[in-house]
């Protein structure tokens, strides 16, 4: 795939910063409801940093901002991905809070549980180092992780068909009307389509802002009808983000925010830890940790793809695995939240093919700035969830294609690469999940393990082409004799 912009291509620097807002739209919305599930709440039920929201969404961009940027650092500034909250590690936070005794007890709870999958991270990190990554590319061949990309977008499908057939989460009003949300969503999917396929150079390049404009305007517009004549079903905007925003008049907090940082609720937790909390925490997170660590190869196995260069080579795997540990480690200190490697930023790459490292870069450091700009906050609150699904549906779409792509070069007329692929796709279409105490292994980790096994058990088998061949000439010979 012909990137316009190269992973060392530096965009102008208007340009650069329209890209970057791009590139963080795409990510912004798993990232902020990470923290949001948590809480057990909507993402309007409370504001950022109140005492009901145990955990700030606001936090969770800053910390993946800061965790991108010690990635990219890691990476010697080769590897174009956006770290953000990492959905894998739900179950494990709210096992920290369970267990806690106090909510500060449970902000540790949060950090020492990063500390453990970072941990993770680094020791298969010098593994790597010293034994290299053949070995990986002979236990996970194309036909294993090529199914595995195309499951992780698939298993994405879901989320982006549930998503864009929902407005705004207004409390104690009636539902959007999901005949509307789901025209607003098409639109924002459409006008993405449009702005990729038939726009210039630079429409090429931003789709999904234009995607998601076309789209909040649509939403808007119904919105103004909706209370024009008071017809709840027609409120696909939620405007409760702004009004709270000035209800206390025009003032500083109109315009400046000031996230709830982990760490700093952490301190006066930290005399309630005890091991027996310790060992609690380590059963919860280090089992998940090696799970993000095969989605950790996935992903960047389909940058790799996209951008034509093998990035568990160089800059290495133990270098994006280090830059991912860290930086999962850095951002909790900031949000609670891991950090691991974004689908929808790799997306985002190979829609718009701009893989600029200075595009990520950008986008880090607007995703720590706007995290405490008020206005940009309450824009994003606001967009409806319909609107983030149509640009999901492209997004999602081209991670699954990505995966497939890689499958080209895999003979499906062999028996034995069909099983493989056949086995990953069906485990992981269907939902296979495994539960181990309060461990969870998420689908696309129990069918990657499961490609793994059926791999290794039939990779030494011979081409069918042989066998027929054996069996045609079989008769032959016996005449003979």
């Amino acid at each position: 795939m012909k990137m316009i912009y190269q992973v060392n291509d530096r965009p102008k620097f208007f340009q650069l910063l329209v890209f970057a807002l791009q590139q963080l739209l795409a990510i912004m919305t798993a990232t902020l409801v990470v923290p949001v599930i948590i809480n057990g709440t909507d993402a309007f039920g409370a504001a950022a940093g109140s005492a009901s929201m145990p955990m700030s969404p606001a936090a969770a961009l800053v910390g993946a901002g800061v965790g991108t940027l010690i990635y990219v650092l890691f990476t010697k500034f080769k590897s174009p991905v956006f770290l953000g909250s990492s959905f894998s590690f739900i179950g494990s936070m709210t096992a920290a809070f369970a267990g806690a005794t106090s909510a500060a007890a449970g902000y540790v709870g949060l950090l020492i549980g990063a500390a453990f999958a970072g941990l993770v991270y680094v020791i298969i990190a010098i593994i790597v180092k010293f034994a290299g990554v053949a070995w990986i590319d002979k236990l996970m061949p194309p036909a294993v992780i090529g199914s595995t990309v195309a499951l992780i977008g698939l298993s994405l499908a879901g989320n982006a068909i549930g998503d864009i057939s929902k407005g705004s989460i207004i409390a104690g009003a009636a539902p959007s009307s999901k005949l509307l949300t789901v025209l607003c969503g098409l639109i924002t999917l459409l006008v993405t389509v449009i702005s990729s396929t038939y726009g210039k150079k630079y429409g090429k390049l931003i789709p999904f802002i234009f995607g998601i404009l076309a789209g909040y305007a649509a939403c808007g517009i119904f919105t103004i009808f909706g209370y024009a004549f008071d017809v709840e079903s027609l409120k696909l905007l939620n405007v409760d983000p702004f009004k709270a925003l000035i209800a206390d008049g025009v003032n500083v907090n109109t315009f400046l925010t000031f996230p709830d940082f982990t760490i700093a609720n952490a301190v006066t937790g930290i005399k309630e830890i005890n091991l027996s909390y310790i060992g609690t925490i380590a059963v919860a997170y280090v089992p998940v940790a090696f799970v993000v660590f095969a989605e950790h190869l996935a992903d960047h196995k389909n940058i790799s793809s996209i951008i034509e260069e093998d990035l568990l080579r160089d800059p290495g795997l133990h270098r994006t695995l280090l830059g991912d540990g860290v930086g999962s480690f850095a951002g909790a200190l900031f949000g609670g939240c891991p950090n691991t490697t974004y689908g929808e930023s790799v997306g985002c790459v190979a829609i718009t093919k701009n893989a600029s490292v200075y595009t990520i870069i950008t986008a880090a450091i607007m995703a720590i700035v706007i995290a405490f700009v008020a206005p940009f906050v309450a824009f994003v609150n606001s967009i409806p969830s319909c609107v983030m699904g149509g640009v999901c549906m492209a997004l999602y779409g081209f991670i699954a294609v990505s995966g497939l792509k890689m499958i080209q070069s895999v003979d499906l007329n062999q028996n034995k690469n069909l099983f493989v692929v056949s086995t990953i796709l069906i485990a992981g279409v269907g939902g296979l999940t495994l539960q181990f105490g309060k461990i969870t292994l998420t689908t696309v980790a129990c069918a990657l393990i499961l490609g793994i096994i059926v791999n290794l058990i039939v990779k030494k088998a011979k081409d069918d082409d042989e066998d027929i061949v054996a069996v045609v000439e079989a008769p032959a010979d016996a005449d003979a004799e």
